[in-house]
């Protein structure tokens, strides 16, 4: 969407690294920003600093994974109508250092924020922008979506979805004036990729990831997948026989 036609902005997930990094790009004076996350002091903080920049702001303190309250949230985004919406929220999961496997309580948490919020959050907006033929969705996906990481299976399945559905709803609406795109990141620098085991190369900066996703946005591109090195690698994966790739990954490190 063009930058000008953009006045109203929801950006979930917008006290991690990459969340922070979008909210200083796109705050410019005059429009308005619908922050969630779950922390309230960074949120405050945020709010303050985007009034200084002659933005209004609404915050959205909530856990997504409390279907109540999310309920409650998404009755309310129902009302309200948006030009650009990044479902930006999201959480990883791994086998654990001492290899004992993801546990089945954190594999629900993480399908109920990373999936079930995303698809939940869209189908609040979406009807909005229908109405208008108007608006533009952006779904956090991960270059781990290409092929599953033995590191964080989990993660990469909870990816690969939202990637498949980012797809079929740009082909379901790219003739209704809504815009629907996938982000594809491969490792930005926060405490959630820190977190993560195994090498973490051609890591980015989240300012530079923030920049390089508005960009994307801007031209409409259906998947904006980043760095290149790692993009094609991931892309090659998922096309190669799964025995060469399970060695590739293994390789790499990529086991824990």
């Amino acid at each position: 969407m063009h930058e000008d036609a953009i006045k109203r902005i929801l950006i979930t997930g917008a006290t991690g690294a990459i969340g922070q990094a979008l909210v200083q790009a796109y705050a410019l004076a005059g429009r308005h920003l619908c922050l969630q996350g779950r922390n309230q002091v960074i949120l405050t903080q945020q709010a303050d600093w985007l009034q200084q920049q002659g933005c209004s702001v609404e915050l959205a303190v909530l856990d997504l994974t409390e279907q109540p309250a999310r309920q409650q949230w998404c009755d309310h985004l129902l009302t309200q109508d948006f030009d650009l919406v990044i479902l930006n929220h999201g959480i990883n999961i791994n086998h654990g250092p001492d290899d004992a496997g993801e546990t089945w309580p954190d594999v629900q948490k993480l399908l109920q924020l990373n999936v079930e919020a995303s698809f939940a959050l869209v189908h609040a907006v979406l009807p909005a922008m229908r109405r208008r033929g108007q608006g533009q969705i952006a779904l956090m996906s991960s270059l781990a979506a290409w092929y599953g990481l033995p590191v964080t299976p989990s993660y990469s399945a909870s990816k690969a979805a939202l990637k498949a559905y980012g797809e079929g709803l740009r082909g379901w609406l790219k003739t209704q004036g809504v815009q629907v795109n996938v982000v594809m990141p491969g490792y930005v620098d926060s405490d959630m990729s820190r977190a993560m085991p195994g090498p973490k190369p051609w890591l980015w900066p989240p300012e530079r990831a923030a920049a390089y996703i508005k960009r994307g946005l801007a031209a409409n591109h259906a998947r904006i997948s980043f760095p290149f090195p790692l993009n094609l690698g991931c892309f090659l994966l998922g096309f190669s026989r799964p025995w060469l790739a399970e060695r590739i990954l293994a390789w790499l490190n990529y086991r824990g």
